[in-house]
């Protein structure tokens, strides 16, 4: 998905490691944010664990008094394990359970760019997930869990004031296309902090997304992803940001 993880990892073997992928994401945050540019590497290990890295770029926004608020790219630091795998026990109704911790660093957004300063924040989480393949013609994929975080809008919004938790979730479609394609036509939630650290008076919503994948072939392991995301708009009084029908797209292939 795009704003939220899943429980399932990226596949390995039983004693060693997987083959990687890379991906590229693009968000077009809107005339006060900029553009973000993320270039990802991520594989698994021993059928449980996933690890990876992303560094995020950014390209400056044109509305002044705001845009400056929004610098440089930072690191991503990212792993998770998977605690239960799904159908465990051979119970149809089990879904994939996991835990995993992001850590981003060099951040210089919002709190941070008005401190001027870097900082680093992060999250943990855990997530539930599972494909309902009875679900016929059209399995059904759903995930939800908890994160604790101390991170506004995953690091572009800087850091907050206090580590919280929240909750995120997301349920898919699956729909089988001519010559081994497929699309899954997606919706997910991610609740985010209220008060970016250094503007108590602004609060930012639970960010919405629409999403669709397209995967060619699945035997080649490569999907190409779009989506509309609902970031934040009227933050306060005076305040918009401007990014309320936000266009994303990734691509990511499997080695």
């Amino acid at each position: 998905m795009f704003i939220t993880p899943m429980a399932y990892t990226s596949s390995s073997t039983a004693h060693g490691f997987g083959l990687p992928i890379v991906g590229y994401h693009y968000l077009d945050g809107g005339n006060v944010l900029g553009d973000f540019h993320e270039i990802s590497i991520t594989d698994g290990a021993l059928e449980r664990l996933e690890f990876g890295y992303t560094r995020a770029l950014h390209s400056d926004g044109n509305v002044a008094g705001l845009s400056p608020l929004w610098h440089d790219g930072f690191n991503i630091f990212h792993a998770k394990v998977n605690l239960l795998a799904e159908n465990a026990g051979k119970k149809a109704w089990a879904p994939a359970i996991s835990i995993g911790f992001i850590v981003r660093s060099q951040v210089h957004d919002v709190g941070a760019a008005i401190l001027n300063k870097s900082v680093t924040n992060g999250d943990v989480y855990i997530v539930a997930t599972k494909t309902i393949t009875q679900a016929k013609p059209v399995p059904i994929i759903l995930s939800g869990g908890i994160r604790g975080t101390n991170a506004e809008l995953w690091g572009m919004g800087g850091n907050t004031p206090n580590f919280g938790e929240r909750a995120f979730g997301a349920i898919g479609f699956v729909f089988r296309g001519p010559a081994h394609t497929s699309f899954i036509v997606a919706s997910e939630f991610s609740q985010q902090p209220r008060h970016p650290d250094e503007l108590p008076n602004a609060i930012i919503p639970t960010t919405i997304t629409y999403a669709v994948r397209f995967v060619p072939m699945t035997e080649h392991r490569i999907n190409f992803d779009f989506g509309v995301a609902q970031i934040a708009g009227q933050i306060a009084p005076g305040v918009n940001l401007q990014a309320r029908a936000q266009v994303a797209a990734q691509v990511s292939y499997g080695f």
